[in-house]
């Protein structure tokens, strides 16, 4: 092994342990733990800013972008809304030991479905150093145990963040290694973990989608992601033309660089506003990309790769559709299983849109930017699935939790 695969080895190996004794940990006590957590890192808002001004400053000289140096930035505020989702988390309901299902076989043998932890979670991620916290404390109260790999370019606030967390764990009498944080930069540390067959059971990449691709083309263990957030709000003949102004703008503009923003606005072709609406986006300062009818309008062509492209900026796709099966089938060619929208006074439209659209959010008159996991009502979310297993759409605590089965018998065989 070289020292980063050892390295990994030894850290898994006392996450493996530690993540048994973490499983038997009640409620109450990781509750007590986070929130010991939370008040370390108050105490500790001066050495985190401080330490992130030198990560500041190493990703001013490396030529980091605004949006990476403002994801970057700490201060004051920020800290302590850190501190605060690991209060809110505390907070939230225990998934362990919640059953699921519980039924007696006709033999008497009593079977329940009861929700366990995973077990030892890698989180892989970049730049935002709020992940440090969200992802170790979500991982803690839903009885994982973490192992983090933060970006190089956050690597001093990481470092602060995670010392306040064990300060507190360990104050709350949970063990040191609930939280781990891998203390090398060295990109080998990624592959290691990927390869990390049986120390860890699930890895969940935060960040960029090179990051998103390289962690599912070598993973070695499940992985719990996804790579784009190509968005769709589709607005029927039957739309309500305010309602379908104040969403599209919205889903498109509120906050571009987020995974729920729209990226392809579909519009049936005979909907009487639907010129209004393009002109609306237009003028709220979004660009628009349209196929042949939307660019006899005066706007550039959509290429062929623009239907299949996640902006992240004031950018959108504009076409015009048939009909429903026109917007269905447009999203299932284009769309990344994210979210999709539909808006519409037509129920029976609605309710169809949203059983035939295959993605992990589906919406009826409302934004895209709702795929969150806060406005889920699941508080910190770590992060988004738009796989077809174990948990889709935002993944907080009970997405973090799998389950077995228990049987209670009198002496039954199956002789």
């Amino acid at each position: 092994m070289t020292d980063v695969e050892t390295l990994i080895a030894e850290m898994g190996a006392r996450a493996r342990t530690t993540a048994t004794i973490l499983a038997a940990t009640r409620s109450p006590a990781k509750a007590a733990a986070l929130h010991a957590a939370a008040d370390a890192i108050r105490r500790a808002s001066a050495t985190i800013v401080d330490a992130n001004a030198g990560d500041m400053a190493a990703g001013l000289a490396r030529g980091l972008s605004g949006a990476m140096l403002d994801r970057l930035r700490l201060d004051a505020e920020r800290v302590a809304a850190i501190a605060d989702g690991v209060d809110a988390v505390a907070r939230l309901p225990d998934p362990v030991g919640t059953i699921i299902s519980d039924d007696s076989r006709p033999n008497g043998l009593r079977l329940s479905r009861v929700r366990v932890p995973i077990g030892v979670i890698g989180i892989i991620y970049e730049s935002r150093p709020n992940v440090t916290a969200d992802a170790g404390v979500l991982a803690v109260m839903s009885g994982n145990a973490a192992i983090l790999r933060g970006g190089s370019e956050a690597v001093k606030s990481n470092a602060a963040i995670h010392a306040a967390l064990v300060e507190g764990l360990v104050a709350g009498w949970l063990p040191a290694d609930a939280i781990q944080l891998v203390p090398t930069t060295d990109r080998a540390a990624v592959g290691a973990m990927l390869r990390a067959e049986g120390l860890l059971d699930l890895v969940i990449p935060r960040g960029g989608k090179s990051l998103v691709a390289r962690v599912q083309a070598e993973a070695r263990v499940p992985v719990l992601a996804h790579l784009d957030g190509i968005n769709h709000v589709y607005v029927d003949i039957a739309a309500d033309a305010d309602m379908a102004q104040r969403i599209v703008i919205d889903a498109k503009l509120r906050r571009t660089g987020v995974c729920g923003a729209m990226e392809t606005l579909l519009i049936h072709r005979d909907w009487p506003h639907r010129d209004a609406l393009i002109a609306a986006l237009d003028a709220a300062g979004c660009e628009i990309r349209g196929d042949a009818d939307v660019a006899a309008l005066g706007h550039p062509p959509a290429s062929d790769a623009d239907w299949d492209t996640e902006y992240l900026d004031a950018i959108a796709s504009v076409a015009l559709v048939d009909g429903l099966d026109a917007a269905i089938a447009h999203i299932a060619a284009h769309g990344s299983h994210h979210t999709d929208a539909i808006v519409t006074e037509d129920a029976a439209t609605a309710e169809a849109f949203l059983a035939r659209v295959d993605s992990a959010i589906v919406l009826w008159n409302a934004s895209t930017q709702f795929a969150d996991g806060g406005e889920f009502g699941l508080g910190a979310e770590i992060g988004i699935s738009t796989g077809r297993l174990h948990a889709r759409g935002p993944v907080a605590l009970e997405g973090l939790t799998t389950y077995k089965w228990v049987g209670r018998g009198t002496g039954q065989i199956r002789g």
